[in-house]
């Protein structure tokens, strides 16, 4: 892995140095975002975005996970990707434990109930009890079967889930590093309510054309201008990271 921007510290960095880089800051709350696009910005290939993914990505998309107090996914990517939690290996456990880290981060889902099945693998199969963030025009029965799946269910919102109180309920259960993986909707949702505080952004070298979308959709926002951090390279594999504004 080679650092090159900052330029003056442009170099070859090692793993200790790149899980360091990776390290979320010490704030009251921070809110990472995880994306991969290829080189034409699709965001999917038939519809996954595994396909897209290098070894470069992996490794960082595990130190945004591995250095988290939990994990936020939108319902509709959970679903598709398979999204079963987080599973630690011993190389997760050293590390969380290195870091003060509980052993395994708990997945927060959020879900207005129309695609997420009481018996999704991020409830059923995840470590520990997955929060589902979501509004109080769901159906009881809905909340109610996601809570005798083993879901911690939070209502965060009328009508539609509101992204502030849903952080607001994750930081109040003392999650405040919060690694989103997606997808384009919930990640357009934060940035239009001022939620996101860095965004990790994976260039991967593909050409695909098709219909792919964006890492980002929703209602449009104003341009907002983002500072460069840091920005590595490795076979052919560009890793970015942007910092918002206010960072």
């Amino acid at each position: 892995m080679h650092l090159i921007w900052p330029a003056e510290h442009a170099r070859p960095i090692d793993d200790d140095e790149l899980e360091r880089l990776y390290t979320y800051p010490d704030r009251e709350r921070w809110l990472a975002v995880n994306f991969v696009a290829s080189a034409d910005g699709a965001v999917e290939v038939g519809g996954l975005a595994g396909p897209l993914s290098t070894p470069p990505d992996r490794k960082v998309l595990r130190l945004g996970s591995d250095l988290a107090d939990v994990l936020l996914i939108g319902a509709t990517t959970a679903m598709i990707e398979g999204f079963r939690g987080v599973h630690p290996d011993r190389q997760t456990l050293d590390r969380r434990r290195r870091h003060g880290l509980a052993d395994v981060p708990p997945t927060a889902v959020v879900s207005t109930g129309r695609t997420l099945p009481a018996d999704a693998p991020v409830i059923t199969r995840a470590r520990v009890p997955t929060t589902v963030l979501t509004c109080a025009s769901v159906p009881e029965p809905t909340r109610r079967a996601w809570q005798e799946a083993g879901a911690d269910v939070v209502v965060a919102g009328e009508d539609t889930v509101d992204p502030a109180a849903a952080v607001a309920a994750l930081t109040r259960r003392g999650l405040r590093r919060i690694d989103c993986e997606g997808g384009p909707r919930l990640f357009g949702a934060l940035t239009a309510a001022g939620l996101v505080d860095e965004l990790r952004l994976t260039v991967s070298p593909l050409l695909t054309a098709g219909p792919a979308g964006r890492i980002a959709t929703g209602p449009p926002i104003p341009p907002t201008g983002l500072r460069l951090a840091t920005a590595l390279a490795e076979d052919d594999t560009l890793l970015l990271r942007y910092l918002t504004p206010s960072r």
